[in-house]
């Protein structure tokens, strides 16, 4: 590793814990994150990213941020850019956000997307969830599909694939177990039915609901995706957000060979496909049809 352990400088800013991160080092890093995620982080992401590294700095026996970067540089085994990731990644999430996504989902795209399934004789529901965080958003698509199909579940096979690039998130959408906060916007008649309290006074997702999720960490900035047949449905909000408008389009390029002719997807509100789309047609704020 570099770094002058006798430079005074650094040595002062090892006696206060504190880490400063120059301006080349600051570029160096968001270089790393753009080239392996496509995450583009801005001037004013700096101090944000300077805060959230400064104990796995430590952790690791870097003497500097300069230090660090030559570690993550050289770590072949990929383990330590995935702690930086973990540790850059904003991840707040709650049930039934963005909440007319869910009932147009369940009132409208759901019956259309059966029942072409019916016609095609086909029982195989599929739908992805890319940067799914701690698994609220995927949790609350099962809940919805049970709902729906009712006692006519037992005949189908419902797949619902969520993907993160963070370990930690995926860790705790796996356990399913959440705040009060957290589940407070959810229907009341969704959350007594679909979870349950817990002596901690936390929230813990039925064994059902479960199962009918498979979470897996994915890199969205892959050529390709390791999956076997396209999805019906995607729902990828509040993801593109952090990317630049190339970056965009070639996931939305990707999104379109990945989903089914007439199939949808989903962005946030505050996001775009962007003036030049012609891979998806506009059907509802923040949803759009595959052509």
């Amino acid at each position: 590793m570099t770094g002058d352990p006798l430079n005074s400088t650094a040595n002062a800013h090892s006696a206060l814990n504190i880490f400063q991160l120059t301006d080349k080092e600051f570029n160096q890093l968001r270089t790393l994150v753009y080239d392996r995620w496509g995450i583009k982080l801005g001037d004013q992401k700096r101090s944000l990213v300077a805060g959230r590294l400064q104990k796995i700095v430590k952790e690791v026996g870097c003497n500097d941020f300069s230090d660090y970067i030559n570690y993550l540089e050289n770590d072949a085994s990929g383990k330590a850019m995935g702690v930086l990731i973990d540790r850059i990644s904003t991840n707040h999430t709650f049930f039934w956000r963005e909440n007319d996504h869910f009932q147009y989902f369940s009132k409208t795209i759901l019956p259309e997307v059966i029942g072409r399934l019916k016609t095609r004789r086909e029982h195989d529901l599929r739908i992805w969830c890319p940067g799914c965080s701690s698994g609220e958003e995927p949790f609350t698509l099962a809940m919805l599909v049970s709902e729906y199909l009712g006692k006519e579940m037992v005949n189908w096979d419902v797949g619902i694939l969520a993907t993160d690039i963070s370990n930690i998130v995926l860790t705790k959408a796996q356990i399913g177990k959440y705040s009060d906060e957290n589940v407070n916007h959810l229907p009341n008649d969704l959350k007594y039915k679909y979870l349950h309290k817990q002596p901690d006074k936390q929230w813990l997702i039925d064994e059902k609901i479960k199962k009918m999720v498979l979470y897996r960490r994915l890199n969205l900035m892959r050529e390709s995706y390791p999956f076997r047949k396209q999805f019906q449905i995607i729902f990828c909000r509040n993801v593109m957000i952090y990317f630049d408008v190339p970056t965009r389009q070639e996931l939305v390029s990707r999104f379109y060979r990945y989903c089914e002719t007439d199939g949808y997807l989903f962005i946030g509100h505050s996001e775009t496909l962007g003036r030049n789309n012609t891979l998806f047609k506009y059907v509802n704020p923040a949803i759009y049809k595959r052509n």
